[in-house]
């Protein structure tokens, strides 16, 4: 391959024309001919810098309201023909097909569409099909070509052709062309998925999955991991979409621990409570519910005070004043919320260190979607785990029925374990954690670990009596024998929520009648491995 390249005509059509009319003059100031489509020509046209139209190019007028305007030979020969190659050189000159060498194509905005919940017709309709095309053929032939499908690069390119007597090298047409097949597979990605939901197919034979680089990270898990964070577009309100106020650059585990508080946070209805999740390895540690923030955080705290220090801390309403004057006390890694006031960001402010996320709202615990986790050779995809506790049909099993200070504690749990690593056991009292097991491979193992928490959570509060006592608990799944259930039995919980459904629960049950103990099953099982 030979190294430069002169750009002496290029073709533009671009849906997002931020710094189109600035490029397309740097071009021409640069002797570049520019070929340009629909709205993009009329961008250019208006600012006085010369373009001609592509159907002077083709002979073909736009039409089907723009459908078909770029699909003909004089583009795509134009781009795929190789330089110095005798065949193409000839075909070229037989059908007057001249050569294209820079490519500026931005797609439709099909993801955009999407996001802002338009319909079936429009979202179609925002379906680009000359762009890919035209992308793929001059990211292929980039050896000859080079293509820009991202605004960020508009600079790179004139900053080459100054540098390189009015080319593009090798180096940089080759990464142009892998950002524009990245780009081209993103974008189908986005359509190929909505199209799945859309009609309901559930499992498609084909999953693809795209994002574009938010940021790239430090290091990933640990330090000798790379790693980038990169957005997909959906929707969702949550570390992806949050503006960052203040602190430093958020670590591969920061997004992943922030995530998971978040979406725990979002579980609790903010017009019913406040509610505070205090997240550490992507587990929570402490989480409650309050009048205000700050009674939420500091009873979410006291679960687990030694854990929860450089945690991750995530609210269900805007964080004030009081809230923040509390948090920033200890060490904290990040801080979540839908908004926050002037006198709350000024408290946070005091350290640097500390991130400050405001997302504008929350997530809807409901909302359908789709959850990824890649293995050896694969990629394993599930529907959201969007189950919530208030729309279960709640079966009291036992003799005992749960008092509704119980009832209320069950609900409160159930809703925090379906955010625990499993094998998940979740002991409240009151609308707050007093000790969380996350994480083992037995769940009598995570109830003896929950129960152990809430003592020693007792006695850093300098109280004589283990909070489990009085307590009631919460199971992801099912008790497959009856050892879990006494262990929380026997650290003084009066009642239980889980899931049932498992061979012996006949025997779990009559443990739980023996034991004086309430218990509801849920149907539904919240494993978060």
């Amino acid at each position: 391959m030979s190294d430069k390249r002169a750009i002496k005509r290029a073709l533009l059509s671009v849906s997002d024309k931020t710094g189109l009319v600035d490029f397309a003059r740097a071009l021409a100031q640069r002797g570049v001919a520019l070929i340009s489509t629909g709205g993009t020509r009329k961008a250019i046209a208006d600012a006085g810098v010369p373009v001609l139209d592509v159907a002077d190019v083709t002979g073909f007028p736009e039409m089907m309201d723009g459908r078909v305007k770029t699909l003909h030979p004089k583009v795509h020969g134009g781009l795929l023909a190789i330089r110095e190659n005798p065949e193409h050189e000839a075909a070229m000159l037989a059908h007057g097909i001249e050569p294209i060498d820079l490519l500026v194509v931005n797609l439709y905005p099909f993801e955009a569409t999407v996001a802002k919940g338009a319909g079936w017709d429009e979202t179609i309709e925002n379906i680009d099909i000359g762009g890919p095309a035209m992308i793929r053929a001059a990211a292929k032939n980039h050896e000859d070509v080079a293509v820009v499908v991202d605004v960020a690069d508009y600079q790179a390119v004139l900053d080459a052709m100054d540098a390189q007597g009015g080319g593009a090298d090798l180096a940089l047409r080759k990464k142009l062309a892998q950002k524009a097949y990245a780009r081209t597979a993103a974008y189908d990605a986005a359509i190929s998925n909505w199209l799945a939901q859309a009609i309901g197919v559930e499992a498609p034979d084909y999953r693809a999955v795209g994002g574009k680089l938010s940021e790239p990270m430090r290091y990933g898990e640990n330090p000798h991991q790379k790693a980038g964070f990169y957005l997909t577009g959906e929707n969702r309100l949550g570390v992806s979409t949050a503006r960052q106020v203040q602190g430093k650059q958020l670590s591969y585990n920061n997004v992943n621990d922030t995530d998971a508080a978040f979406e725990l946070a979002a579980e609790f209805d903010p017009a019913r409570t406040a509610a505070v999740a205090i997240i550490k390895h992507a587990n929570p540690c402490g989480v409650a519910e309050g009048a205000t923030l700050k009674d939420a955080y500091l009873r979410a705290q006291a679960c687990d005070p030694v854990s929860a220090f450089g945690g991750i801390v995530a609210l269900n309403r805007k964080l004030d004043a009081e809230a923040a004057a509390e948090i920033v006390k200890i060490f904290t890694e990040v801080i979540i919320a839908p908004d926050a006031d002037e006198e709350a960001i000024a408290l946070v402010a005091a350290k640097k260190n500390l991130r400050l996320l405001l997302t504008g709202g929350l997530p809807d615990p409901r909302a359908p979607g789709l959850a990824v986790r890649s293995v050896s050779g694969g990629l394993l995809f599930q529907s959201r785990d969007n189950a919530v506790v208030d729309d279960m049909p709640l079966k009291v099993v036992t003799k005992r029925a749960p008092t509704p200070q119980e009832l209320a504690d069950l609900k409160f749990a159930f809703r925090v374990a379906k955010h625990v690593k499993s094998n998940a056991i979740v002991y409240a009292k009151h609308g707050a954690t007093v000790g969380v097991g996350a994480g083992q491979m037995s769940r009598v193992d995570s109830s003896r670990i929950a129960a152990w928490k809430a003592a020693e959570a007792a006695k850093a509060a300098g109280s004589a009596e283990s909070w489990a006592k009085g307590s009631v608990v919460a199971s992801d799944a099912f008790f497959p024998f009856a050892d879990g259930l006494l262990a929380a039995a026997e650290a003084g919980a009066t009642a239980v929520i889980q899931p049932g459904g498992s061979m012996r629960d006949d025997e779990v049950i009559k443990a739980a009648d023996e034991a004086g103990l309430a218990m509801v099953l849920t149907g539904f099982r919240h494993f978060r491995h």
